[in-house]
C-alpha cells in the first residue's frame, strides 16, 4: 500500500516511524468539511494566546506575533486565498502549521490545549453564532405570518380536523396558529444558545493540564459569560471533550422546525389545490410541468416538507453516534459535523424560502366564503344552545347528530329543515334555534383567550407586533 514520504502530523508524528497511508489520510481527513470553522478556531486561538500571555507561559512580544499571524491567516481565508490541505487531517492542524509559518512563536499556542477541547471550543462558538442567526431568520419569518394574518383577518375558512371540515376560523387564526409555533422554536434556539455558553477550553485531552493556565480569562475573552459578565466554565474535564448535548439540542431543535415547516407547507399545499383553491401562489415559489403547460406546482412548499425528512435524519444521525461511545473522546465523533453543518444550512435556506413564499400568498375570499358558509360547520355550535337551555352535553350532542342525519338522508341543509320534523328529533329546540347558522354570531360568540373572535384576533395581532417591534 502506497504511503506518504513524510509525516507532516506535527501534532502526534513523533510516535510513529512512518506517516499514515493516503486511504488512511482520504479516510479520515475532517477539513473538508469542518473547514467551516476556521474563524472559530481562529476566535479560541487569540483567546488561547491572550491567556498564555497572562499567565506568563508566553511573552507579551510571542502574543502579539501569534495574534497578528492569526489575522493574516484570517485575511487569507476571506479572501480565499488559503490553501488547504487534507493531509493535515483538520482545520485546526492547517491554521496552526500555516500560523507557525508566518509567526515562529506559534509552536507554543497549543500549550495545555488539546484538540479534543479546542474542537469543543470551536463548536460551542459555532453554535451561538448558528443560534443567533437562526433567530433572526425566524423573527423576520414571524413578521410575514403576522402581516400576513393583519391582511386577512376577515377572511374566513372551515377549520379542519381528521381533514374533515370541524369549524369555522379566520385564516389570520390559522396563521397565528404558524405563529405561536415558530415563536416556541425561536425560545428553543435561545435554550440552544444558552447551553452552547460553557467554556471546555482548558480541558486538555481529558484531565487538563499542570501548566499555570486561568480558564476564566479565556473564556471572558470568547463571550463564555453570564448576564454579569463572569466567565462560564465547564466543571469537568472528561465530559467537557465527549460532550455531545449541545449538538443534540441542536439538532433537535431544527427538526422540530422542520416539522413546523412541514405541516405549514402541507395546508399551504392543501388550500392551493384545485378542488380548495382557498389561496393563490406567486410564480416565483412554483414551478410548471415539462408535459402538462396548465400546471403549476407548489415546489417550494412540496421541498419544505421534504426538507424536514432530511433535517430529522441528521438529528437520527447524531443520535445513533453517540448512544454507545464510552467516555471520553472518541474518532467517531469527527462525524457529528457533517450532520448539524447541514441542518444548519437547509433550516437557513428554508426559512428563507417560507417567509418569500407566504408573503406573496393571495386569499380566494369568494372561495374561502363558499367554503364556510357549509351550515354542519356550526352544529357544535347548535349542540352549545341546547345546552343553555339545560340539556346535558352528552345528550345534545346525540340530538344534533340525529338532526345532521335527518339532513343527510332528506337532502336537506340542517339549517333549512322544518321546526316540525326537527323537534321531532329534538324536543328542545326553541323557535330561534336555526339563529345558530350565522356566521357572524360564531365568530362574535367566540371571543374568550385563544378562541378565533374578531377582537381576540386583534389583540393577538397587535402581541406579536408589539413583540417584534422590540
Amino acid at each position: 500500500m502506497k504511503k506518504t514520504k513524510d509525516c507532516k502530523q506535527a501534532s502526534w508524528g513523533g510516535r510513529f516511524s512512518e506517516a499514515p497511508s493516503e486511504l488512511m489520510l482520504r479516510f479520515g481527513e475532517s477539513v473538508s468539511f469542518d473547514r467551516k470553522l476556521a474563524y472559530f478556531d481562529i476566535q479560541g486561538s487569540c483567546a488561547q494566546a491572550e491567556m498564555l500571555a497572562s499567565c506568563g507561559i508566553i511573552t507579551e512580544e510571542e502574543c502579539s506575533e501569534i495574534l497578528n499571524g492569526l489575522n493574516k491567516i484570517s485575511d487569507l481565508i476571506s479572501e480565499g486565498k488559503f490553501k488547504w490541505d487534507t493531509a493535515l487531517e483538520d482545520v485546526h492542524m492547517n491554521i496552526e502549521q500555516a500560523l507557525t509559518k508566518i509567526a515562529p512563536a506559534a509552536a507554543k499556542l497549543h500549550t495545555g490545549r488539546s484538540r479534543n477541547d479546542q474542537v469543543a471550543t470551536d463548536m460551542r462558538l459555532f453554535f451561538k453564532s448558528a443560534c443567533l442567526k437562526v433567530q433572526d431568520k425566524i423573527e423576520a419569518l414571524l413578521n410575514v405570518f403576522v402581516n400576513l394574518a393583519k391582511g386577512n383577518a376577515d377572511v374566513f375558512i372551515p377549520g379542519y380536523t381528521h381533514l374533515q371540515r370541524a369549524q369555522p376560523v379566520s385564516a389570520a387564526h390559522h396563521i397565528l396558529a404558524w405563529t405561536e409555533m415558530l415563536y416556541r422554536d425561536f425560545k428553543r434556539f435561545q435554550n440552544v444558545y444558552e447551553s452552547a455558553n460553557v467554556s471546555p477550553l482548558g480541558s486538555g485531552a481529558i484531565a487538563g493540564t499542570t501548566l499555570p493556565i486561568n480558564r476564566e480569562i479565556s473564556a471572558e475573552i470568547m463571550g463564555f459569560t453570564d448576564s454579569r459578565g463572569r466567565a462560564v466554565l465547564t466543571q469537568n474535564s472528561m465530559d467537557a471533550v465527549s460532550d455531545r448535548d449541545v449538538f443534540l439540542e441542536f439538532a433537535s431543535a431544527c427538526s422540530i422546525m422542520a416539522a413546523h415547516f412541514s405541516r405549514i407547507a402541507e395546508d399551504v399545499i392543501i388550500w392551493n389545490t384545485s378542488e380548495f383553491s382557498f389561496v393563490k401562489l406567486p410564480d416565483a415559489f412554483t414551478t410548471g410541468s415539462s408535459l402538462m403547460p396548465q400546471k403549476k406546482n407548489p415546489d417550494s412548499f412540496e421541498l419544505l416538507r421534504g426538507k424536514s425528512a432530511r433535517i430529522i435524519g441528521n438529528m437520527n444521525t447524531l443520535f445513533t453516534l453517540v448512544k454507545g461511545l464510552p467516555l471520553t473522546y472518541n474518532r467517531d465523533l469527527q462525524e457529528d459535523k457533517p450532520a448539524i453543518f447541514d441542518s444548519y444550512e437547509q433550516i437557513m435556506i428554508c426559512l428563507d424560502v417560507l417567509a418569500g413564499a407566504v408573503s406573496e400568498i393571495e386569499f380566494n375570499a369568494k372561495k374561502c366564503a363558499e367554503a364556510v358558509s357549509d351550515p354542519l360547520l356550526l352544529a357544535t355550535d347548535l349542540a352549545d344552545y341546547l345546552v343553555m337551555r339545560g340539556v346535558p352535553f352528552r345528550k345534545a350532542h346525540h340530538y344534533v347528530g340525529a338532526l345532521v342525519a335527518l339532513s343527510e338522508k332528506t337532502k336537506t341543509p340542517i339549517n333549512e329543515l322544518g321546526d316540525k320534523e326537527a323537534r321531532e328529533v329534538c324536543e328542545f329546540l326553541g323557535d330561534d334555534w336555526k339563529s345558530v347558522f350565522d356566521l357572524k354570531r360564531a365568530i362574535a360568540m367566540r371571543e374568550k383567550v385563544g378562541m378565533p373572535g374578531k377582537k381576540q384576533t386583534a389583540r393577538r395581532i397587535a402581541h406579536w407586533l408589539k413583540i417584534l417591534s422590540k
